[in-house]
């Protein structure tokens, strides 16, 4: 007997908008199709004709737990998820202490299981490379970001570690997470904008020059490793995989919604609530990233969900700390998106859900019979405000602008989020290790 039955849906399979309905068992999918009557099911979630989609997979959020719990923490960045649609969250290791060791993978992974939200956790990468294997071991997702130039609480690293540490993670078969902006371009470009203090000079210091830079180097070095590229931004930056990835199957990218939403003009009416890493760029490049996700250059759209309080945001922008909150508003914002015309809902589906799994090796992401249970059943559109999301950070960038939120979304066949309201039980995620996860037992504990 199913535990659930989702009726009257919509869902877009075989590239195609169908009706259909959705059983789930034991938190997985067990049928599409017609399923047995009402009264045999224990719960019946009537879709009303909505769309349902697989829920978000978001690769790439700082829930700033532990360490930093004033801006986030795992409770309010996974309720923020869950409104916005998302399921499933990769949390990036820049914490407090940093998630680089067995220790701080140990402190984050209990502090997380407050999410509401199934999640992994990515760990970074020092000079300490002997600590690679044993992270992998414990359940890493993947390593990273890999930060080639400073940003706001970041371990960066040198070319020497870099160089040393790629074949290192390709021999583990894990996945290298790579921030790519170059540091000696960057501290040129700074030292010589540093006096102007208008917020676009922050861009300035930061050109698309050092991402690209960063981006052939981590190429150069990474042989056959799988390298992900975190939050493209640059035009020039994306013609340089985009051509690498014609030769390398390795090789994978995604955006940021503020990059696709947002750009140097936004600084006018954002000052520096607009200043993140890498920061906004022109409408040439914007135009570039939309094609980008339109072709295939682009694989993932992932939040890079870095919640700072507008109060920190408060100051000049060289002194204000780079982020921007968005784990909420990507889903909406992309089936805005949609309805514009601006993508598929075939390109939102691959780039939300199908391929952040496969890339990440999540065993998620897929409406289909055996695969986990999360999805959203799609809602309708209203204006994007900061007093109705959920993110500890207070603000949101894309203020003012329509999305289209979930009028419901359900997590391994539970509801967790309905017009907004939060009913998933705090602690109700689970922790989805990594490929190279030992058990006690394989370890010979």
């Amino acid at each position: 007997m199913p535990d659930l039955v989702i009726k009257n849906a919509r869902i877009f399979i075989s590239d195609a908008i169908q009706p259909a309905e959705i059983a789930v068992e034991n938190g997985k999918i067990s049928k599409i199709g017609k399923i047995v009557a009402a009264e045999e099911v224990n719960e019946v979630i009537d879709a009303k004709g909505a769309l349902v989609l697989p829920g978000g997979i978001d690769v790439h959020v700082h829930f700033r737990d532990p360490g930093m719990t004033k801006k986030e923490n795992w409770y309010t960045g996974s309720c923020a998820a869950a409104a916005g649609g998302v399921t499933t969250v990769i949390d990036h290791p820049n914490t407090i202490p940093p998630t680089i060791d067995a220790d701080s993978f140990k402190i984050k992974k209990k502090e997380a299981k407050k999410s509401i939200i199934d999640y992994g956790i990515n760990v970074g990468v020092t000079a300490n490379l002997e600590s690679l294997k044993s992270l992998w071991e414990l359940g890493a997702t993947a390593f990273g970001e890999i930060f080639l130039a400073e940003s706001t609480g970041s371990l960066n690293v040198n070319d020497r570690i870099l160089k040393e540490a790629l074949p290192l993670i390709g021999k583990l078969g894990a996945v290298a997470c790579i921030h790519a902006e170059d540091e000696e371009t960057r501290k040129k470009y700074v030292h010589l904008l540093k006096g102007n203090l208008a917020p676009e000079s922050y861009s300035k210091s930061r050109p698309p020059l050092s991402e690209k830079i960063a981006v052939e180097k981590a190429i150069k070095f990474g042989g056959d490793t799988k390298l992900h590229f975190c939050h493209i931004s640059a035009h020039e930056s994306l013609e340089t995989i985009r051509k690498a990835k014609a030769e390398n199957a390795n090789i994978t990218c995604e955006v940021a919604p503020h990059h696709l939403f947002l750009t140097a003009k936004d600084y006018r009416r954002l000052g520096t609530l607009g200043k993140m890493n890498p920061p906004l760029r022109d409408y040439q490049s914007q135009q570039s990233l939309w094609k980008g996700l339109n072709d295939g250059a682009i694989d993932i759209i992932a939040s890079d969900h870095a919640p700072h309080l507008e109060a920190e945001k408060m100051t000049d922008i060289w002194t204000a700390p780079a982020g921007v909150p968005g784990v909420e508003t990507m889903m909406p914002l992309l089936l805005m998106a949609v309805k514009r015309n601006l993508l598929t809902l075939k390109r939102l589906i691959e780039v939300t859900s199908q391929n952040p799994a496969r890339v990440f090796n999540l065993g998620k992401g897929v409406l289909a019979p055996g695969y986990d249970a999360d999805f959203l059943i799609v809602g309708e559109m209203r204006e994007i405000r900061k007093e109705k999301l959920h993110s500890k950070a207070g603000w949101t960038p894309f203020g003012g602008m329509d999305g289209i939120f979930p009028k419901m979304t359900i997590s391994r066949g539970e509801v967790v989020s309905e017009d907004g309201e939060i009913i998933g039980k705090r602690g109700r995620g689970r922790f989805i290790p990594g490929h190279g996860l030992v058990t006690k037992s394989e370890s010979g504990e």
